[in-house]
């Protein structure tokens, strides 16, 4: 069936915001009633029912009456309804691929989502929490990637985003650091220079509590160019990733980061609210065992990355 054709027809628009509400239900759940779904969708009774018919006729779902229990959702054909709601693509964002852990997250997110439905699936790569979920909340994105940590911190005063997956602890990164300019240096002095990114929620926050109660100058700079500026000596020290250390083998002076939450390690996918639909389809097509066996893979370097 043409499903594009389907949606030019006299119910279409409605048949297409029907489909995005039925991504958001389960099979087995109770659906609402007519009236109460054509007064949330603004969708005329005459029309919501001729809708419903359309959709069961495609074989997008199938409903079942139970009496006075309601009506009950018994299947439904989630790759049928992702056609009819005009749901091509899904598009997120990440970090930067800078180590070797980013890049095997990044690949096993690509494989376990296009594992499911054929939906081409594109990922943005841009630096800082802050910014990731900005394009969020103005719809540049379906989802974004951010440590736990930045999620937490950001819905403290924001409850426009909700935590969609969690992967664990260091499957974001394995630990931050602070590295020096002196190779000899162990911990943040009075007079340092210490660079701090403001678009990373995570840095800057952890420099803030490793700079605690020390007479330091905090040098704005981004986040990509710090191991450089470091090293340089244009400033002193500076939290940081410890895998991109380690991973490009630099030699560099640099203590772990002493802290007894590790929500900064885990990864974790946030998304608007109220995107019902993508919520319930990524819940439905990310399996997190999948992501984190493709990342094993990627750090072990048994497979090449590819995303």
């Amino acid at each position: 069936m043409d499903y594009q054709q389907l949606l030019l027809s006299k119910n279409g628009l409605a048949a297409l915001r029907l489909a995005r509400e039925f991504l958001k239900y389960q099979v087995g759940t109770k659906i609402p009633t007519v009236t109460d779904m054509s007064e949330k969708l603004d969708i005329g009774r005459g029309t919501l029912q001729s809708s419903l018919s359309l959709l069961q006729t495609t074989g997008a779902l199938k409903l079942e009456s139970r009496g006075h229990m309601g009506t009950y959702l018994v299947k439904k054909n989630t790759l049928i309804l992702l056609e009819i709601a005009n749901i091509t693509s899904i598009v997120g964002a990440m970090p930067l691929p800078y180590s070797k852990k980013y890049e095997g997250f990044a690949s096993g997110l690509i494989v376990a989502m296009e594992n499911h439905y054929n939906i081409p699936v594109s990922m943005a790569y841009m630096r800082g929490a802050r910014n990731r979920i900005s394009m969020l909340l103005t719809n540049r994105y379906d989802y974004a990637v951010v440590s736990k940590y930045a999620a937490d911190e950001f819905m403290k005063t924001n409850d426009s985003i909700v935590i969609v997956k969690s992967f664990g602890p260091h499957s974001y990164l394995s630990e931050h650091v602070v590295i020096f300019n002196n190779p000899k240096a162990k911990t943040i002095e009075d007079g340092m220079r210490v660079g701090i990114d403001v678009d990373s929620i995570d840095q800057k926050e952890l420099t803030e509590e490793v700079c605690r109660g020390k007479k330091v100058d905090f040098i704005p700079v981004d986040y990509s160019q710090i191991l450089s500026r470091v090293i340089e000596g244009d400033i002193d020290a500076a939290v940081w990733n410890k895998d991109e250390v380690t991973d490009k083998i630099v030699n560099i002076n640099y203590v772990s980061v002493k802290t007894e939450n590790v929500a900064d390690t885990e990864a974790v996918i946030v998304v608007r609210r109220d995107k019902e639909e993508i919520i319930s389809l990524l819940n439905e097509i990310i399996d997190i065992e999948t992501v984190m066996n493709i990342q094993k893979l990627v750090l072990e370097g048994k497979i090449t990355p590819s995303y």
